[in-house]
C-alpha cells in the first residue's frame, strides 16, 4: 500500500499550501501582511504542477484498478474523473487571477475570492477520494493490484527524481515555500527569488 502513504503525502503537502494561501490572503486583507506577489505566483505554480499535473495522473491510475475490480463507488469515481478532466480550466482561472492581481494590486478582492473558489473546491475533491473511494480501494484491490500500483508509482518518482531538467523539484519547491510563508506557517517573511 505503498500508493496510499505516497497520496496521503502528497494530499498533506497540498493542504499545506492551500492553508498558507488562506492565512496569508487574510492577513494581507486585514493589513497586518505586506503582500509578496512573487510568492503567490510561486504557490499557484506549485498547485499547477504538482497537484494538476502530477498527483491527479496518479491518483488517476490508482483509481483504474478499483474500477476494475469492482462497481461500488462508480458514481464517485465518475465525479473524480470531471474533476480531473476540468483541472486545466480551474487551475487557468486562478492563476489568472494572480496574474491580474500582480499587475494591479486593486484587484487583490478578486484573486482572494478566486483562490477561495479553488480551496473549497480542492477541500471537497480531496473529502470525496478520502472518505469515499479511498476507502473501496483499500477493501477490493488484491496484492496483485498493489504490487503493481505500487510498482507504477515508484517508477513516476524514479523518473521525476533523475534530474530531468522538464521537471519540477517539488520537495526543494515546497522547502522554499514553506521558507518564504509568514510565521506561523513558515520561517519567513522573506522575497520570494525565482
Amino acid at each position: 500500500m505503498e500508493a496510499l502513504h505516497i497520496i496521503g503525502e502528497e494530499h498533506q503537502s497540498l493542504a499545506a499550501v492551500l492553508h498558507a494561501i488562506r492565512f496569508m490572503l487574510k492577513e494581507v486583507a486585514a493589513g497586518r501582511l505586506s503582500p509578496d506577489l512573487k510568492l503567490f505566483q510561486a504557490m499557484v505554480r506549485y498547485l499547477d504542477a504538482y497537484a494538476e499535473q502530477r498527483h491527479h495522473p496518479k491518483e488517476d491510475r490508482l483509481f483504474n484498478y478499483l474500477s476494475l475490480r469492482s462497481g461500488e463507488g462508480k458514481e464517485a469515481l465518475d465525479k473524480l474523473a470531471e474533476q480531473h478532466l476540468a483541472a486545466p480550466q480551474r487551475i487557468a482561472a486562478l492563476q489568472h487571477a494572480v496574474d491580474d492581481y500582480v499587475a494591479d494590486p486593486a484587484r487583490f478582492a478578486e484573486f482572494a475570492q478566486a483562490f477561495e473558489q479553488y480551496a473549497d473546491f480542492y477541500r471537497s475533491h480531496m473529502q470525496l477520494e478520502e472518505e469515499v473511494v479511498l476507502p473501496l480501494v483499500r477493501r477490493h484491490l488484491t496484492a496483485e493490484d498493489w504490487a503493481a500500483v505500487n510498482a507504477e508509482f515508484r517508477e513516476e518518482m524514479a523518473a521525476n527524481d533523475l534530474g530531468d531538467a522538464s521537471k519540477a523539484d517539488f520537495k526543494a519547491f515546497f522547502s522554499k515555500l514553506v521558507a518564504c510563508a509568514p510565521a506561523p506557517l513558515g520561517l519567513g517573511p522573506r522575497p520570494w527569488q525565482d
